[in-house]
């Protein structure tokens, strides 16, 4: 019995390039949603096809990555050139079956590009155009181009992050990329719920920028309303809470977190240090807060004695905690094989290909991934089953249309 894809039978065509709109539109693929990758037929594509180290084939005609593969797992390619008076009567034609039509591009091209719904309504009043760019697509910085590095810079991430006496240090990974991606893909599927309830589209905007301020969430509360501005801790740790911080061990680092009275019981009593209950420096949350460098020394002069995997099989379950892994320990430790979160999915030029899977089960079963089809290999197909005749097809090729 095939796997149950809850978005199966939606269509969404998406020009899209590089991380977040790609990563946000995989996400609806890997739940059955038909994402059609509108790439540029005369510049190699999406520009991750070009992204190295490691590369897919020898084709420069054909130009993959791995780095492609990674952002854009189960969709179809099909190139057309936007710019070209019948590339967007060819838009609209498909725009009339789809969905959703998105983007991620700078935040002056939708409208030149005829991606709105302004553009696209009479084709289909019910469609729904999602944007995603740097800075928003009404505002003096719509045509700045914008990467998920600078967002965490201006939104006060690389501020944060670090320890106290380091310069400013940014995330290890795109995670402005990420959220605004998922933001995106969320949106997308409110705005094609509301369509199909109130049988009308609209235009959804989502920035990298919005997206990576709104994650200053409650910082961002205390600050407004209290004036209160948090620091980078010692240790990663968080601001209130203690303990609730790395935590060096005999052969590594473990990250404990004490967020209730319950697991400070747990770690006390587990170190064998009961004693600390009692004690009126960590007897209660705020006490153990006035008393962070005390704690902290303590929690050192104990952890040390044990190598991590001890601490973690005392632990297991009782309270929260984590060892501190590589990337490659990360993706090899056998939690994470058992859970099945690395997958094989077979490219023509790489049939070992593993990527991380999806983080969603759907009746206990994650999506399966496939890889993402060659350059344009998708095109003469999907316009043939939607109405193009092969006459038509080939006029389009012909003139650099597609």
């Amino acid at each position: 019995m095939a796997a149950y894809k809850p978005l199966q039978g939606m269509r969404i065509l998406s020009a899209e390039q590089y991380g977040a709109g790609p990563y946000g539109s995989m996400q609806l693929a890997d739940l059955g949603a038909e994402v059609i990758k509108i790439e540029n037929p005369h510049e190699g594509g999406d520009v991750s096809r070009l992204t190295g180290p490691y590369f897919l084939g020898e084709d420069p005609k054909q130009p993959d990555s791995l780095f492609f593969q990674s952002l854009n797992r189960n969709k179809k390619s099909l190139t057309l050139d936007l710019k070209k008076t019948d590339g967007q009567a060819t838009l609209k034609r498909l725009a009339a079956q789809c969905d959703a039509v998105m983007n991620n591009l700078r935040g002056d091209l939708p409208d030149r590009l005829g991606l709105t719904y302004a553009a696209l309504k009479e084709a289909n009043p019910k469609l729904v155009c999602v944007h995603l760019s740097a800075y928003g697509r009404h505002n003096d910085r719509a045509a700045w181009p914008g990467y998920d590095y600078l967002m965490q810079a201006e939104a006060g991430f690389l501020h944060l992050t670090g320890e106290p006496s380091s310069p400013p240090t940014r995330m290890g990974l795109s995670v402005a990329d990420f959220m605004t991606g998922m933001t995106t893909a969320m949106s997308l599927l409110a705005g094609v719920w509301g369509a199909q309830r109130h049988n009308r589209g609209c235009d959804i905007d989502i920035s990298l920028f919005d997206v990576a301020l709104a994650q200053l969430n409650y910082p961002a509360a205390w600050f407004l309303n209290e004036g209160h501005t948090i620091e980078r801790m010692p240790r990663s740790a968080h601001p209130s809470t203690v303990p609730c911080e790395l935590v060096p061990c005999a052969d590594g680092w473990l990250f404990v977190m004490c967020m209730t009275p319950k697991f400070w019981r747990a770690l006390a009593e587990g170190v064998g240090k009961p004693q600390w209950l009692d004690d009126p420096r960590f007897v209660d949350a705020a006490s153990r807060r006035k008393h962070r460098l005390e704690m902290t020394a303590e929690l050192e002069a104990v952890f040390k004695h044990k190598a991590v995997a001890d601490w973690m099989t005392l632990f297991a379950g009782k309270l929260p905690a984590a060892p501190v892994l590589s990337l490659a320990q990360a993706l090899t430790q056998p939690f994470a094989l058992s859970q099945g979160m690395v997958e094989q999915v077979p490219h023509p030029h790489a049939p070992q290909q593993k990527l991380v899977a999806s983080p969603i089960r759907i009746e206990g079963q994650r999506p399966q991934g496939k890889a993402c089809s060659a350059l344009g290999a998708d095109t003469a197909q999907l316009l043939g089953d939607m109405g193009w005749s092969a006459d038509e097809i080939s006029r389009l090729k012909q003139e650099g249309v597609i």
